[in-house]
């Protein structure tokens, strides 16, 4: 089959890899229907993480094909949308509401790598949800945004407990960033600030429900946030970048007793002990439990209550994906959906 191989640090080949197979009893095999790259991506692509011929890619949708003997929710021929993080769902760490932390966890884009035509999905039962159905094929985009984005955005939002008479800042115009506008005015909340300078994504968060645009960033950000709240700050903020800047503003935004859901993945990020103390804010975040979310997400879709995959905003064929890395890495895509 073919799959995304980064070599190094803006070198992305698509080549051959072995076909999948059943392995475990717990596995499935699945054929991929749409996959896409994440902003995660770049940071091994800018060579702000190390790489080296690492198979790419961790949001997935598909047809399975082939299950071992102990999966029991999931069968051949169902269409499937499946976690950024391979869990069995049964230890307690799932079973609190965290199978991002599973203790069996497995990182899709370091173990699996989906931006191929094929991929072989370990704890099936734990990891993959079908679909009601076969879907409509302009209901794939957005299905597969449930395999990530939306379910980061989502986490995000329920973390920094967004919800009816709130008011929602969300810190990082990215897909994430987006999809955590789309989850605040889906959980209620009253009024969403996006902080974003790029037009095409402030049109986009205004079509998920954003009320306000601030563009301003850091210190000036915060301002902005405060004097758009009666000098208060937000009470729920997400942080969808990852950056020192990022978490700072998003922390320092957020009115004494609120609330922060960070989800970027964090780089040389250290906070001072005293902005923690004299904040007072609520703080939770990490690889979100997408799976969790994933039944009530794929339902919202289909039944059209949400359209995320208006976060695409380009299409590739897998063959071009290194042409997709390069959009994205210089902001003329906001995220790239690769066909199969």
């Amino acid at each position: 089959m073919r799959g995304v191989i980064m070599h190094g640090p803006g070198d992305v080949r698509i080549e051959d890899r072995d076909d999948p197979t059943i392995v475990d009893p717990t596995d499935a095999v699945i054929r991929l229907a749409a996959t896409c790259i994440c902003g995660s991506d770049l940071w091994p692509y800018r060579g702000a993480d190390p790489v080296d011929h690492a198979t790419m890619g961790h949001e997935y949708v598909g047809v399975v094909e082939e299950v071992g003997a102990e999966v029991t929710t999931v069968k051949p021929g169902d269409f499937v949308v499946g976690s950024f993080v391979i869990s069995d769902g049964t230890c307690e760490i799932c079973r609190a509401g965290f199978p991002s932390s599973c203790v069996h966890r497995l990182f899709v884009d370091a173990a699996i790598g989906t931006q191929a035509e094929r991929a072989r999905i370990p704890f099936a039962d734990g990891t993959l949800v079908a679909t009601p159905g076969q879907p409509e094929p302009d209901l794939v985009p957005h299905l597969l945004a449930a395999s990530d984005v939306l379910g980061t955005g989502w986490f995000a939002a329920v973390a920094a407990q967004a919800g009816p008479g709130r008011t929602v800042a969300v810190v990082g115009d990215g897909a994430v960033g987006i999809m955590g506008v789309l989850a605040a005015k889906q959980l209620g909340a009253e009024r969403i600030i996006a902080m974003s300078r790029h037009k095409g994504r402030q049109d986009l968060a205004r079509h998920f429900g954003a009320t306000d645009i601030v563009e301003e960033r850091g210190d000036a950000g915060v301002a902005r946030v405060k004097e758009l709240t009666g000098g208060l700050g937000a009470h729920s903020v997400i942080e969808a970048v990852g950056t020192q800047e990022s978490m700072v503003q998003a922390i320092s935004s957020a009115r004494p007793g609120g609330n922060v859901g960070f989800v970027g993945v964090t780089h040389d990020v250290q906070l001072p002990g005293e902005l923690l103390f004299f904040s007072q804010v609520q703080i939770l975040g990490g690889p979100a439990p997408v799976r969790r979310f994933l039944p009530e997400l794929i339902q919202l879709i289909w039944d059209r209550t949400i359209d995320p995959g208006k976060v695409f905003d380009l299409t590739l064929p897998l063959e071009q994906a290194a042409e997709g890395y390069k959009a994205m890495d210089e902001r003329r895509a906001t995220k790239v959906l690769l066909t199969v």
